[in-house]
């Protein structure tokens, strides 16, 4: 980085302290008008940052590259461009159409798919309940018979 700093003439800084040279001690601002510049404002050397942006160093870089180069990399940015936004256009109204038909058509089918595995289930329990009752019966049957068999000896 560059620093520049101000260098002060020595006639202008030391005054002349005689009687006799009173014209060169009235300070008149004429005799610095081939010193002001913008390089020697204060005000620019106090801000060390400039108020451009990227953008704007960015855009004073382009006559660095020439025309044809420069036609042909903002067609290829342009199309690259045009091909994505088309791809991600194309992709959201697919996403959105495969959503909304996993809403519409796989929902209620989940939903009458569980209703009829709770139906089987129930059906299971009661098949499972009666052939309990049943083995139950049949069990209490055989079992007074062979309590009678045993009074019997």
């Amino acid at each position: 980085m560059v620093r520049l700093e101000e260098v002060e003439d020595e006639t202008f800084v030391e005054k002349p302290s005689s009687a006799g040279d009173e014209v060169l001690l009235a300070d008149d601002d004429a005799d610095y008008t081939d010193t002001d510049s913008e390089i020697s404002d204060s005000e620019s050397l106090s801000d060390p940052t400039p108020d451009e942006s990227l953008a704007d160093r960015l855009t004073a870089l382009r006559d660095i590259i020439p025309p044809q180069t420069r036609a042909k990399l903002t067609s290829t940015l342009s199309t690259t461009y045009n091909g994505a936004a088309k791809t991600v256009t194309f992709g959201g109204k697919s996403l959105w159409v495969i959503c909304t038909s996993v809403l519409l058509l796989g929902l209620p089918y989940a939903l009458a798919f569980q209703d009829e595995q709770m139906v089987q289930e129930e059906e299971r329990q009661r098949q499972l309940m009666s052939e309990g009752a049943s083995g139950l019966m049949s069990a209490g049957q055989e079992g007074g018979q062979q309590g009678q068999a045993k009074a019997a000896l």
